[in-house]
């Protein structure tokens, strides 16, 4: 199976890095809507079987781009959402975002058990959205596209593909709309195939059947750079 992990378009919450992770959340501004169609035009040939998303609203929103295409209704779940951020929630300032990334970073590092002040431990957040990975893979399909959050994308990726660097999870951007493709298969269930623009080396699964061709490409749309810290 291939899953096609996707980030929400931009919103104004991105533009002042404020830990917006509460329902609805900001919509998409005007970019962030040009970006969801790029992605939805960009996914348009890719042979996506479902499309699912959070239940925040710009996740929703670029969703309904990436199916509309192929004439599928966005699949919601509530286990997809971001990383809350708990006390932390629509703060900016530094030490705030700060606090919020090194808690991720404990969790990268195996320490599960830690909280991010007044929201989940690493354990809560990855299981909730674990659990819909689960429901998709038992699904059936084939081709698969998830819209999501910078951060949790980022976390359960890196902790669950048996290719990529828990120690590198703190430099590892992913921009608005990018996306990070992943197969299954391997000793952790997943292996991830693309991350961005990058193409991530991997092993094929152990009975020869490889990624299946090349996984899709990033849509070619400017977007402001997203700084390493920036979640949602």
């Amino acid at each position: 199976m291939r899953l096609h992990l996707v980030r929400h378009g931009q919103t104004g919450s991105n533009l002042v890095s404020a830990l917006d992770t509460a329902a609805p959340g900001a919509p998409l501004t005007a970019e962030g809507e040009r970006q969801a169609r790029a992605v939805g035009d960009a996914f348009a040939s890719e042979p996506l079987e479902a499309v699912y998303a959070s239940h925040l609203d710009r996740a929703r929103a670029t969703a309904a781009a990436v199916a509309h295409p192929h004439g599928l209704e966005v699949q919601v779940r509530e286990g997809l959402r971001e990383v809350a951020a708990g006390d932390l929630e629509m703060r900016t300032d530094p030490a705030s975002v700060e606090q919020y990334l090194r808690t991720m970073l404990a969790w990268a590092g195996g320490d599960l058990s830690a909280r991010m002040p007044g929201g989940e431990t690493g354990r809560a957040t990855l299981d909730r959205f674990e659990a819909v990975v689960e429901e998709i893979r038992a699904g059936g399909a084939s081709t698969v596209a998830a819209v999501s959050h910078g951060a949790v994308i980022r976390l359960w990726a890196i902790t669950r593909a048996a290719n990529l660097d828990t120690g590198v999870a703190a430099v590892r951007v992913l921009d608005n709309t990018g996306v990070v493709t992943l197969e299954s298969g391997g000793p952790t269930g997943w292996y991830a195939t693309r991350w961005q623009d990058e193409l991530v080396p991997h092993t094929p699964h152990a009975d020869g059947d490889g990624p299946g061709g090349e996984p899709l490409a990033r849509p070619a749309v400017p977007t402001p750079p997203t700084p390493p810290v920036a979640p949602r």
